[in-house]
């Protein structure tokens, strides 16, 4: 019986999000503190909804690195492996708070030294999904960690992810980018990708048709186009087309980790072996719910009501 079932291997850094709703940064005054970076969501996001993750990552031997292996203890999260770098200080990305897509400006250092023995064999045999991001690949030596392990992962049967959340600010070189993106691509992950991702990795509006079969072209059978407000399409080799409507909110109160939450209820549901539309109700439901509490998910999640039943 494995007793992992999703490694997470990415950034883990500090999320300063502006107080201030719709507020350009340049005119935000005050900023929170939150625990931040994709895979560290996804990590966070599991553990609350009753999947065992595990969180691989780097931060410095500072007092933010202290904050974030206090916050992922608070969060039940292992913090075997997560490495404290002397010489770097932690990553911390100033965030707009928005009811669209955020505004955001990286300041990286300790995140991407992930090195490859902080995923040992026994750990990868032991999980059932090894999931990344764009971000955690985009410098070394994590990408080359990365490349390595998640091979490693499909050799031992493992179900890939990644969230392919480019941006142009923390990876320059976007031909750099797809060659890398196309090296691990080859290992047949769940790919889940914005509309925003999109427009940046291809440097312009591009159509559902291009998207996916530029993306079953490089390997990928199940392809997640997450489209916001308008909703989520899924293209999969062998099972088709879906799309399902975004779910009605009242009040969005912030939208920084939405994305992150939408993709945990993914990979939640693949785990427990529900099929491609149910699997998009679940990421939809837990997404809203992130889009209705700033910070991380709410408290006391009726996961039952919120899950089981569909």
């Amino acid at each position: 019986m494995k007793t992992i079932d999703i490694i997470c291997v990415g950034e883990v850094v500090i999320d300063f999000i502006g107080h201030e709703i719709n507020t350009s940064i340049n005119k935000t005054k005050d900023y929170h503190r939150f625990l931040g970076g994709s895979p560290t969501n996804v990590a966070v996001n599991a553990s609350r909804i009753g999947l065992k993750p595990i969180l691989v990552a780097s931060c410095g031997q500072d007092g933010l690195g202290d904050y974030i292996v206090r916050k992922l203890k608070s969060n039940n999260l292992d913090v075997s492996y997560i490495k404290k770098i002397s010489d770097l200080p932690t990553s911390i990305i100033l965030v707009s708070k928005s009811t669209e897509t955020p505004d955001f400006i990286p300041y990286r250092q300790a995140d991407c030294d992930i090195t490859i023995d902080q995923l040992p064999d026994e750990m990868i045999q032991n999980a059932k999904i090894f999931h990344t991001t764009c971000f955690a690949l985009s410098k070394d030596p994590a990408r080359n960690t990365i490349l390595n392990r998640a091979k490693r992962a499909k050799d031992f049967g493992l179900k890939l992810s990644i969230d392919l959340n480019y941006s142009e600010r923390i990876w320059p070189n976007r031909e750099e980018a797809k060659k890398v993106i196309k090296d691990y691509l080859k290992n047949d992950p769940l790919l889940k990708i914005s509309e925003d991702d999109c427009f940046r990795f291809f440097e312009e509006v591009k159509s559902e048709d291009f998207i996916f079969d530029y993306f079953h072209n490089l390997g990928v059978t199940t392809i997640c186009l997450t489209k916001g407000k308008n909703g989520v399409v899924v293209s999969d080799i062998h099972e088709g087309l879906f799309f399902q409507e975004a779910e009605f909110i009242q009040e969005v109160k912030d939208t920084t980790g939405a994305g992150d939450a939408f993709w945990t209820g993914f990979l939640y549901a693949q785990i427990k072996n529900k099929n491609i539309k149910n699997s998009i109700s679940i990421a939809q439901k837990l997404a809203s719910l992130k889009l209705q509490s700033v910070g991380k998910l709410p408290e006391n999640i009726d996961l039952e009501s919120l899950f089981n039943l569909i």
